[in-house]
């Protein structure tokens, strides 16, 4: 699934620590977080689509780690986007 690269960008800027940002560790969970948005809608519209369905597994896991990560390293940058991307744990 390829993301259309104004909303890229728009993550991107919404997200990133300093400019030209694009390798944080925020940056990457906001455009996995959309990624696995537009899984989930495609997922509930074609529900037998059991290879798409396996991709959202991975992509679920890929963010879970990485948010891991974030809260080993930086409490408080974890707890941030969490917030600001109001997922739950």
């Amino acid at each position: 699934m390829v993301l259309p690269a104004k909303d890229k960008k728009k993550i991107i800027n919404d997200f990133a620590i300093k400019s030209g940002d694009t390798g944080s560790p925020e940056v990457q969970v906001a455009l996995l977080t959309y990624k696995i948005e537009k899984l989930v809608n495609h997922l509930k519209a074609n529900p037998k689509d059991d290879h798409s369905r396996r991709g959202l597994l991975g992509v679920v896991s890929k963010r879970r780690r990485l948010l891991n990560y974030m809260q080993k390293k930086a409490a408080d940058r974890y707890k941030e986007i969490v917030k600001k991307l109001k997922l739950e744990k």
